[in-house]
């Protein structure tokens, strides 16, 4: 079974205040991109930490989001298992965290407009770095190509190496 971490109101409120501090226009796919970012971070670090005040979403900008060596890939859609862990390909070979961690925001619809308190995170597994440069890579027709692992062949959160909790 996929840890998840259900979303405070106070998780969302922290997450709205820091999005206009870390929002990245390059690649937004969707209104909640940025937010989606930030609540996952803050997920992870209540999975990892039990609390996830420990963290401060959006304050690694350019470098991995915990201890300096795990990265956050988190999607808001709904929770499919044919979704993947997506790492852009300009962004799997300037950095080389030691894992890669997926977190679906289970939401009802493809291309949500808002994150409610309540809405689930699952935190559905993670890769090593050479695990995402020898996946395949797709193309989206955007202008960019990610490397994609389908999140049945990640590892699960059970052998995760950091658990400090």
């Amino acid at each position: 079974m996929r840890p998840t971490v259900a979303i405070t109101p106070e998780m969302i409120a922290y997450a709205e205040q820091r999005v206009p501090y870390v929002e990245v226009r390059r690649t937004k796919a969707s209104v909640v991109d940025t937010l989606t970012g930030i609540l996952g971070e803050l997920a992870f670090a209540e999975w990892l930490f039990g609390d996830w005040h420990t963290h401060l979403g959006g304050e690694t900008k350019g470098r991995p989001d915990f201890l300096d060596s795990i990265e956050i890939k988190a999607s808001c859609i709904p929770l499919s298992e044919r979704l993947n862990l997506l790492v852009r390909e300009d962004y799997a070979q300037r950095r080389q965290p030691d894992a890669y961690v997926q977190i679906i925001i289970d939401v009802p619809y493809i291309r949500p407009k808002q994150i409610l308190a309540g809405d689930l995170c699952h935190i559905v597994g993670w890769a090593t770095s050479d695990q995402v440069d020898r996946a395949e890579m797709l193309d989206f027709g955007r202008g960019y190509r990610c490397r994609a692992i389908p999140i049945t062949r990640l590892q699960p959160m059970g052998t995760f190496p950091y658990v400090f909790v």
